[in-house]
């Protein structure tokens, strides 16, 4: 009972503070891309602490928290541990009942009653979801905390505590009433609260993964982990975790989303229209534009398809480059273990890590490698997407195919990414294509040499694929090799490489622009947002669920793609100016402020004394044109509607690289990774040795 008064005070406290320290925050942020950890969260007044909290947290998980959850993980396999998981949830069930209560939500009331009967029963006290698989009443994760927010409690603060990370005090108050309500707060026998500790280890291992991607992927882990706590706690406070509160939401914006789509689609194709007709042009066409026939009909027609996906369906330019996140093996991640258990073999556990100097003054580079039992085999080296770093998930997808087909795999990071400057001259700045495959050129030569030392052989005929900004650059390195053959590399293969850098930076602000569209409503459509990928998220697990379309409105795509591409500007900008995390810094004020175009000003154009004219060419693929032309070690695959490429560059690549180019029907960019069609075309490719 003391236990319990406690709670109880400790919870009336905290959520007096959370309404002295009560703010409104506005969606309005005058600067070029939104600043989401604001929006939901309010000013980080305890910046400071906070990130000194984060820190210690950072460091309690490394070197406590993650090797016992990979203990745990190697004694428990996978089944065991959802089986477990089950239990716990189940017995989590007065917290969900009486926040349903508070909410005055009887239907939801009603569905967990029959839920914790049904799975206390049937599914051996939770062990099993009947209530689901059966009965089709989906869970919800009701908590105290909406019940407060249903009570018009305001959040406060955003505070990082030891050990429980980032919240608010009406989070923290949340939580105090929910472990009152919590059944295994009042075990007592030496044996149960072992059978408690074993629950807690289960639920923090499965969060590892989560805070593995934050602290490997970005180079300011506190700053997107404040963002990604904001948001999903504005989603699970107005119930947008669930399926018809989502749909609610829908119909509110679907009139006003499909006007604005379909202005905003005629307005931005790329492509000219398929009814372009060559023998209606007229003299006055080509005086009008200063041109030649030839270049007037390269500059305006669309270039046919060398290879057409049936049935694609496609929705938008950038909806269609989202399903890039479709792209998959089913046997890649297969094990009856997690990924944290010493046990686990599958393809991707099996991927190891290290690491080269290239400049002894600054950190070291990292990569990730796989190797044939025949290390003479051929290797395939793999640039990724602008910004990805060696953990990129298309990178596993790929080096499984090229494993399977007997090639080693050699993972790099993207050259415009915050690890890859860090291992850098301290003055270096990426973005010249020439110069960053020099530089991963350097370094691919130097893991090699470390490869080749430590198994003690001769790696056989090399092959380099790229996507996107690494397709770029794997092309550069291509021409490099051309002239002065140092890796030998046999074949190049690109998959939607920007034909102008330039001309797809511009349409990359664009696209991170477009929130200004709806900017009153922005806080709102950014949670119902990312609402939609936490749904598809946890749906992707279940048996039979495939996709064929994605659940997004143009809007919303281009909210989700300018987030992530804004992202990673950031983390490139923060580990240029070697910005310190361990304290308050004002450095995001600015960073809002900046896109593509200004970092190409600042950084390249500004910094080299360049003018604009030399770097459009210079940054382009006309600029290794004899390479292309007079070479036939590579392959280019693009779509036809690529939103950073317009029809004109097309036609310019094709003039180039005749059938060494292969023009898809669909796709945008890199939206046909996934799909049948193209896969066995890379298959093909990559039996040719």
């Amino acid at each position: 009972m003391k236990i319990k008064k406690l709670l109880i005070l400790t919870s009336i406290s905290l959520l007096l503070t959370a309404n002295v320290f009560a703010e409104e925050f506005s969606n309005s942020t005058g600067t070029k891309q939104p600043d989401y950890a604001c929006m939901f969260l309010g000013e980080d007044k305890c910046e400071n602490i906070n990130r000194k909290v984060f820190n210690f947290n950072t460091k309690l998980n490394k070197y406590i928290i993650r090797p016992a959850d990979i203990i745990w993980a190697s004694v428990m396999p996978k089944y065991g541990m959802d089986r477990i998981r089950g239990i716990y949830k189940n017995i989590e069930f007065p917290k969900r009942l009486v926040s349903s209560i508070i909410q005055k939500d009887f239907k939801g009331t009603g569905r967990e009653t029959l839920r914790f009967l049904a799975n206390s029963t049937i599914g051996l006290g939770g062990m099993f979801d009947p209530a689901k698989t059966i009965f089709h009443l989906e869970p919800v994760n009701e908590d105290m905390e909406q019940a407060l927010t249903k009570c018009k409690c305001n959040q406060g603060r955003y505070i990082v505590m030891p050990v429980i990370n980032g919240c608010t005090p009406r989070a923290l108050c949340g939580k105090c009433l929910d472990t009152a309500l919590n059944p295994t707060s009042y075990i007592g026998t030496p044996v149960l609260a072992l059978i408690k500790l074993g629950f807690t280890l289960n639920e923090t291992a499965y969060m590892q993964a989560i805070a593995d991607m934050i602290e490997s992927n970005f180079a300011d882990s506190y700053d997107i982990a404040k963002k990604l706590y904001g948001i999903e706690n504005y989603i699970k406070a107005n119930n947008l975790d669930r399926e018809s509160t989502i749909a609610e939401h829908e119909e509110k914006y679907n009139s006003q989303e499909h006007n604005y789509d379909n202005q905003d689609n005629t307005q931005t194709t790329n492509n000219t229209s398929s009814d372009f007709d060559i023998e209606k042009i007229t003299y006055a066409d080509l005086l009008k534009e200063g041109i030649t026939r030839e270049s007037y009909i390269l500059k305006h027609s669309k270039p046919n398809a060398d290879l057409n996906l049936e049935n694609y369906n496609s929705q938008s330019p950038v909806i269609d480059s989202m399903r890039t996140a479709l792209f998959n093996l089913p046997d890649i991640n297969d094990s009856i273990w997690t990924e944290l258990s010493i046990w686990n073999r599958s393809f991707a556990n099996r991927i190891k890590s290290s690491d080269v100097s290239l400049y002894p003054e600054r950190s070291k580079y990292k990569f990730r490698y796989i190797m044939q039992k025949d290390k003479t085999s051929p290797a395939v080296i793999i640039f990724p997407s602008i910004g990805e770093g060696i953990k990129s998930h298309h990178s596993v997808v790929f080096g499984k195919l090229f494993y399977d087909a007997g090639y080693s795999v050699i993972i790099e990071g993207s050259a415009f990414q915050w690890e890859f400057v860090k291992s850098m001259k301290e003055d270096y700045t990426p973005g010249l294509p020439q110069k960053d495959a020099e530089q991963l050129g350097l370094i691919t030569a130097k893991i090699i040499e470390n490869l080749e030392q430590k198994y003690k052989c001769k790696i056989g005929d090399k092959t380099v694929i790229g996507t996107s900004f690494g397709a770029i650059t794997a092309l550069f390195l291509g021409s490099n090799e051309y002239k002065n053959n140092t890796l030998n590399i046999k074949k190049i293969i690109a998959i939607n490489p920007p034909i102008e850098l330039i001309y797809a930076m511009k349409a990359v602000d664009k696209v991170n622009k477009e929130w200004q569209q709806d900017p009153n409503n922005l806080k709102e459509r950014v949670a119902l947002t990312s609402a939609k990928i936490l749904n598809l998220w946890n749906k992707k697990d279940e048996k039979n669920f495939t996709i064929d379309t994605l659940p997004f409105s143009d809007y919303e795509a281009k909210l989700i793609t300018g987030f992530i591409m804004h992202q990673k500007l950031s983390d490139l900008i923060i580990t240029i100016e070697n910005t310190p995390l361990n304290k308050k810094t004002d450095f995001y004020d600015k960073i809002y402020n900046v896109n593509y175009n200004d970092y190409m000003k600042k950084y390249i154009l500004d910094k080299n004394n360049l003018k604009f004219d030399d770097v459009n060419y210079d940054t382009s693929l006309y600029a290794i044109s004899d390479y292309l032309q007079n070479n036939n070690n590579y392959k280019i695959y693009h779509s036809l509607d690529d939103y950073l490429v317009n029809s004109h560059q097309l036609n310019m690549l094709k003039k180039y690289t005749g059938n060494k180019s292969v023009f898809l029907s669909n796709g945008s960019h890199l939206g046909f990774l996934y799909r049948e069609e193209f896969i066995n075309s890379l298959k093909t490719e990559i039996a040719t040795k």
